[in-house]
């Protein structure tokens, strides 16, 4: 089921700095007595969490609180937001994971929020691609080639 909520539209992006995503492990690892290790993929489908703030003026700060505990339920509905990851800025299923931290005043008329958010499902490149490292390493130049190098259709 996708969600069906939007981060809201007049709130800034996630900020840069201290931006970082986190990949839940898939695997089931059994420690023997041997100091070796038994290692299997227990699942398929993991979330990522992805550590984000934001800087917000006043006004923003009321938005996404009133956000945060009316429409999300505080914090614990599935939303919609676009996140940057190494497939690129997309849109992403994320849902918070427990309270965000702040306000935190940081100037004049600024706060900062922070938070760890939880993507439904870890982002990767389909079994194909993967398969086929060099589509992916050679994608810059296939797109120059048919966007520039070839004539219009």
């Amino acid at each position: 089921m996708a969600a069906t909520i939007d981060y809201p539209a007049d709130l800034p992006p996630p900020l840069r700095s201290g931006y970082g995503i986190n990949h839940v492990s898939p695997l089931q690892r059994t420690e023997l007595a041997t100091g070796r290790a038994i290692q299997r993929r227990r699942y398929t489908s993991v979330p990522s969490i992805a550590s984000v703030s934001w800087n917000l003026s006043q006004v923003q700060a009321q938005v996404f609180e009133g956000w945060f505990r009316w429409t999300l339920s505080d914090g614990a509905e599935w939303f919609n937001a676009r996140l940057r990851t190494p497939l690129g800025l997309r849109d992403y299923e994320c849902r918070f994971v427990g309270m965000y931290e702040g306000p935190d005043l940081i100037g004049v008329d600024r706060w900062k929020f922070s938070a760890d958010l939880e993507i439904r499902e870890r982002q990767t490149v389909d079994a194909i691609l993967a398969a086929h490292p060099d589509i992916i390493l050679g994608a810059a130049i296939i797109d120059i080639a048919i966007n520039r190098e070839w004539p219009a259709a």
